[in-house]
């Protein structure tokens, strides 16, 4: 399980934060936080794996308590910031101080669940015994890679999440015809949903070589762990 740790001035969405993090499968909330003082403590005393971390703390800014947080011994959590500040100061000051992610409220389950799932995906790929070459740092980083924030014209919104979970309902490695069955889509509409998904970092492209010695393009989440 991943221990995460909320932090948030608003009790209400406090809770309903860990609600979400209990909700996404492999992660726990194990504290939650009202203020940078009681995040720190926390963080100190619970030793999480993630901190979902707002900006707008009563005492002192989130950004006060990443800086802090990583003064702290080996080893330290991860950040990702959850919170309404959109200026791109605070953004940039966001990532210098360690934010994986940075997700601007307000924001649905899905689209949380999102942003967990590319972490999950992420961390799963860490192993501290093994040396990476570029392709696996390439993995890496496109696991953890944002999708662009509105798809693009020909990519509709309800067709991704159906292509989406008819990959997931697959379980492996997939060429776009099976997606299409699996999806009840056209193999055409399959091909660009992937292509797109491959893009936003969500899915990985592989290629095989049949008896033809022609390569068939199979696709798989990058979350799914396959």
């Amino acid at each position: 399980m991943i221990r995460t740790l909320v932090v948030d001035d608003d009790f209400r969405v406090a809770d309903l934060h860990v609600g979400y993090v209990d909700r996404v499968e492999g992660f726990g909330a194990v504290g939650r936080a009202l203020s940078a003082a009681d995040a720190i403590e926390q963080t100190r005393s619970l030793r999480p794996d993630l901190v979902l971390l707002d900006v707008y703390l009563p005492d002192r800014s989130g950004l006060d308590v990443a800086k802090v947080i990583r003064t702290f011994p080996e080893p330290q959590p991860d950040l990702l910031f959850v919170t309404a500040a959109r200026d791109v100061d605070t953004v940039r000051t966001a990532i210098q101080r360690g934010a994986l992610h940075y997700l601007v409220k307000p924001f649905t389950f899905p689209t949380f669940r999102e942003k967990l799932e590319q972490y999950r995906a992420w961390r799963a790929q860490l192993d501290p015994g093994q040396s990476a070459d570029q392709a696996a740092v390439d993995r890496l980083y496109g696991a953890l890679r944002p999708a662009p924030s509105a798809p693009p014209k020909g990519v509709a919104g309800p067709t991704l999440e159906v292509v989406v979970e008819g990959l997931r309902a697959l379980d492996r490695a997939a060429s776009a015809a099976e997606v299409a069955a699996s999806c009840g889509v056209s193999r055409a509409t399959a091909r660009r949903y992937l292509e797109y998904l491959v893009e936003a970092g969500q899915v990985e492209r592989r290629l095989r070589y049949g008896s033809t010695g022609r390569p068939e393009h199979r696709f798989r989440l990058v979350s799914s762990g396959t």
